[in-house]
């Protein structure tokens, strides 16, 4: 008779195939965007929130919409502009006349998935109300406390071109995103791809985004509980102690520069904070998980610590002098740190 941790065992195996289906299935619809849609899935395992930065065009909100429609849970866009208020995302109280009584009407925020339209558009009030959501995973609506549901995710988009009319999101908001992820232009093999289903789809122009299509296969079906069971999964991978140390030198780094290269010394005002240190190390977990790996490597590390990292340190006036920026300190740092 199969033990539980045998049950277990099989329990995560199940769900991991899961994951990588729906990664598989997003693939086919999002084209060229490969790890926007990676780093959304490690997120997603790791109750992590996620901001993407990309110019317009790139598919960004196609990607969340598809996610959530791939693994069956509920979405909501919010479109952030500067005459928004919080209730126009965490909802208010309303009069009923009928009734003669106050009831609370939920917002929008009341979704797994939230996608955020530039972020950084919206007012100090509507980003503190979001930052609220995101950290306790619930809100509060005329004095009554209300949880959000299991899983909630917030995704969050900003234009990295177009800064007028926009507010600088506070640094406790940035560093409650487990990720931030850069999305780019695809290469010129997917965008010959995109080209030919945008011209040749049978689906009428307005049916599916261009460069996106329909799902064909059966969605991915997640249960609440599957990811919690990928969460326990994730925290079965082990992490050897010379790895653990590997992650503390690459977050002192950010920190003493100097340490490890004299080069940099001066182009880094602040390094990155302990939630970053367990950003980077639950994000290598779980993209180990996903790979079916049962221990986390150091490319594990590498290939998620310019996503859990760039948004985590600020550059000094030198840096911004040279036109640094934070992909480019983290590489040099990672080359200078020792590899167990």
């Amino acid at each position: 008779m199969p033990t539980s941790t045998e049950h277990q065992t099989a329990s995560a195996i199940e769900i991991r195939e899961k994951l990588v289906a729906a990664e598989t299935q997003i693939n086919q619809v999002v084209v060229g965007q490969t790890e926007l849609i990676r780093g959304m899935l490690i997120s997603l395992i790791c109750g992590g929130h996620v901001l993407i930065e990309g110019v317009p065009g790139l598919a960004k909100t196609t990607a969340v919409a598809t996610l959530a429609a791939t693994i069956r849970t509920s979405f909501c866009r919010l479109q952030f502009t500067p005459d928004l208020l919080p209730s126009d995302i965490i909802g208010s109280e309303i009069y009923r006349p009928a009734d003669h009584r106050f009831e609370v009407q939920r917002g929008p925020i009341f979704a797994n998935l939230v996608l955020v339209d530039e972020i950084n558009r919206a007012p100090a009030k509507v980003q503190s109300a979001l930052l609220e959501a995101m950290q306790e995973r619930q809100v509060s609506i005329a004095g009554q406390t209300m949880p959000l549901p299991d899983p909630f995710m917030v995704l969050a988009t900003q234009n990295p071109i177009d800064q007028q009319g926009t507010y600088v999101l506070p640094e406790a908001q940035m560093d409650r995103f487990l990720l931030k992820l850069h999305v780019e232009y695809p290469d010129a093999e997917a965008e010959r791809a995109i080209l030919h289903r945008s011209l040749h789809r049978d689906e009428s122009p307005s049916a599916t985004p261009a460069g996106s299509a329909p799902i064909e296969q059966t969605p991915v079906e997640l249960a609440p509980n599957d990811l919690n069971v990928a969460r326990q999964a994730c925290a079965q991978v082990h992490v050897s102690d010379s790895l653990e140390q590997y992650i503390l030198d690459l977050v002192r780094a950010t920190r003493q520069p100097v340490e490890f290269s004299t080069e940099l010394d001066g182009l880094i005002r602040f390094g990155v904070s302990p939630r970053g240190t367990l950003a980077l190390a639950h994000a290598a977990r779980a993209r180990a998980f996903l790979d079916g790996q049962h221990h986390v490597t150091p490319d594990d590390v590498k290939a998620v610590i310019l996503d859990a990292f760039r948004h985590r340190i600020v550059l000094s006036y030198e840096a911004l002098a040279e036109d640094r920026t934070a992909d480019d300190l983290l590489r040099d740092l990672i080359a200078k740190v020792n590899i167990p």
